[in-house]
């Protein structure tokens, strides 16, 4: 598993693109922490920048401001716009570090030293979290020494360069391409943006230790066959033979070769040992890593289903294994959702769908399990799952694109929102209302009709854009681990009780300002103001007429719009840094997530000004 030129896997760390990256990080952590309000940046004396926006209006203006260290000792200073939702837009090329009237060169691993007080960062939290932004800064690296491509140019590239072509990761997480667990080489084939292709390791699994779930019109045999054909399935009958073993008495599971490598050969050694588990090796399709990294779609036959692997690395708060008793109701929970959507009305209009996660399969360790809490690491080690493809449902000349790539920038500053604008050749505000009619409707709907919550986020979303670039759909995927149904009234099938959330009645409305307005739309606004696309007013008018426009077309849930108010004038400031920096082992309870909210203080709700009354 390693290379054969060691060197040639840092090729990518030198002085000069780590200092850019450094800079870029620098800038997303003086932004965020002080959104978060871990930081209280003093606005210095003097003129700031002006217009620097370039288009002589003056609503570019930028002011200078400083946070100090902890000690008092290092100041950071920068120009900075604040705008709705208390975003600040941060020039990087302004930030400069100073101690004792001498500019020190800015070093992203001795910002957090220096403020480690003021973020809360713990003695067993921080070495940890260094390491994180260590490999974030690196990943970043990585990708700047890659060939630029134009946001233009990316805009009309297909579904995968568009899903490797992204630079960022999670808008909100500052530490959020942490990956640990994986080497340089590792890196380099596994990770999203190396967009190399790989191939799975299958293992076979005895079904006296091991559970397959599916939908309601599938089974076993029909999925594997389907997934592997008949040469592949008879080559791994022909090992399981050659044993004096029987396929029949094993289910088959996809592995990530890094799970393989690194954990599961050693340990679970002693199931290896006793043939409760076989190697039969790599599989013949290759797949292409998505942004969530432990997910993987089928590029030998993009008909076919995303294969979602555990993969025990720590990235941005969690060790990313899959429970293999937390899958079996998987299939159950996505096919109740395709039902709803199937069913309702709004919803249809809209164009939503799901890609249903059709089947799991996990292994039970008895060992483990009999050791740990159900929450254990040791028991995420091996399992699966099989998540539908869009690919089949595609109408001709329609383009899926992951919504993140909405807040993604080229490495000239260009926007791929804003080549989506140029292409479409509508007015932004046309443009933007369209994507909030196949995104923020749908989630409006199944908010106030069932009080049914998504977590809707970039990498949860696919647009599917037609030809010329407009929203016209989307689809949301990732559904068994990330809904929830907040009425605690509401009839769920036994399979499906596990989606019920009791989240108090005062934070339920945080599912849309928090999720949507304050982790997506604040920085899609930022990005637009920024480049002279489209002004915060125009965009925040925008969604506030969506919002409006579909509780008038929903007179029966008046109350509800009453009781659950999006325009209200203030709404809780939840802060998900906060949650890493606290825990960057496992932030949230997956059982409870309402209950590792952390508020500190209000928002401004930004739609609150556009009310109609």
């Amino acid at each position: 598993m390693t290379t054969s030129a060691p060197a040639k896997a840092v090729a990518h760390l030198t002085p000069e693109l780590w200092a850019h990256a450094g800079r870029l990080l620098v800038r997303k952590a003086l932004a965020e922490f002080s959104h978060e309000r871990l930081l209280a940046p003093v606005p210095l004396p003097g003129p700031g920048d002006r217009d620097r926006d370039g288009d002589g209006d003056g609503d570019g203006d930028f002011s200078r401001y400083a946070v100090r260290s902890d000690d008092g000792s290092v100041e950071y200073r920068f120009a900075a716009r604040v705008l709705a939702v208390d975003h600040w837009q941060i020039d990087p090329a302004s930030i400069t570090r100073h101690r004792a009237g001498r500019e020190l060169p800015l070093d992203a691993l001795d910002f957090f030293a220096e403020l480690r007080g003021a973020l809360g960062l713990t003695e067993q939290i921080l070495p940890v979290y260094l390491e994180e932004i260590s490999s974030t800064l690196a990943g970043t690296a990585f990708k700047l020494a890659k060939q630029p491509v134009t946001a233009a140019e990316l805009t009309k590239a297909g579904f995968q360069a568009i899903e490797t072509g992204m630079t960022e990761g999670h808008p909100c997480f500052v530490a959020n391409n942490g990956r640990l667990g994986f080497g340089s080489d590792e890196y380099r084939s596994y990770a999203p943006e190396a967009a190399n292709p790989v191939r799975l390791i299958w293992l076979a699994a005895s079904r006296a230790r091991s559970t397959f779930t599916c939908g309601a019109d599938l089974d076993y045999d029909l999925l594997i066959r389907s997934e592997l054909g008949e040469e592949t399935l008879g080559r791994f009958s022909a090992v399981l033979r050659e044993l004096g073993l029987d396929l029949a008495d094993y289910h088959l599971i996809p592995v990530h070769p890094w799970q393989w490598w690194n954990k599961l050969s050693v340990t679970f050694a002693a199931e290896i040992a006793q043939r409760r588990l076989i190697c039969l090796g790599h599989g013949d399709d290759a797949y292409l890593p998505q942004q969530s990294i432990r997910t993987f779609f089928n590029t030998s036959d993009p008909s076919k289903h995303y294969v979602k692997t555990a993969l025990s690395v720590l990235n941005m708060g969690f060790m990313r294994g899959l429970s293999a008793a937390y899958m079996e109701a998987t299939p159950a929970i996505n096919d109740w959702l395709a039902g709803l959507i199937a069913r309702d009305e709004v919803l249809s209009r809209t164009g939503l769908s799901i890609i249903r996660e059709r089947a799991a399969v996990g292994y039970h360790h008895a060992q483990y399990e009999s050791a740990t809490a159900k929450d254990s690491p040791y028991r995420k080690m091996l399992a699966a799952l099989w998540r539908e493809s869009p690919v089949p449902a595609l109408e001709p000349g329609e383009q899926p694109a992951t919504m993140a790539s909405l807040l993604h920038t080229d490495r000239d500053g260009g926007s791929f929102a804003a080549a989506l604008i140029d292409r479409s050749g509508l007015e932004p505000t046309d443009w933007l209302r369209r994507y909030l009619d196949a995104y923020l409707t749908p989630l409006l709907h199944c908010f106030y009709a069932y009080e049914l919550v998504f977590m809707p986020h970039g990498e949860n979303v696919i647009l599917v854009l037609d030809e010329q670039g407009v929203p016209r759909r989307a689809v949301f995927k990732d559904i068994a681990e990330e809904i929830a149904v907040m009425d605690p009234d509401a009839v769920l099938p036994p399979a499906v009780q596990r989606i019920r959330a009791d989240v108090p009645e005062d934070l339920k409305t945080l599912s849309i300002f928090t999720d949507v307005f304050d982790c997506f739309f604040r920085f899609l606004n930022g990005i637009l103001d920024s480049e002279g696309i489209l002004g915060e007013d125009a965009f925040w008018r925008t969604v506030a007429d969506c919002v409006h426009d579909y509780q008038e077309s929903r007179p029966e849930l008046a109350e509800r719009f009453e009781r659950y108010d999006l325009f209200a004038e203030e709404f809780g400031l939840s802060c998900l840094n906060r949650l890493q920096l606290r825990d960057n082992q496992q932030m949230v309870d997956l059982e409870d997530p309402a209950g590792a909210v952390q508020l500190v203080g209000t928002l401004r709700n930004p739609i609150a000004r556009f009310a109609r009354h």
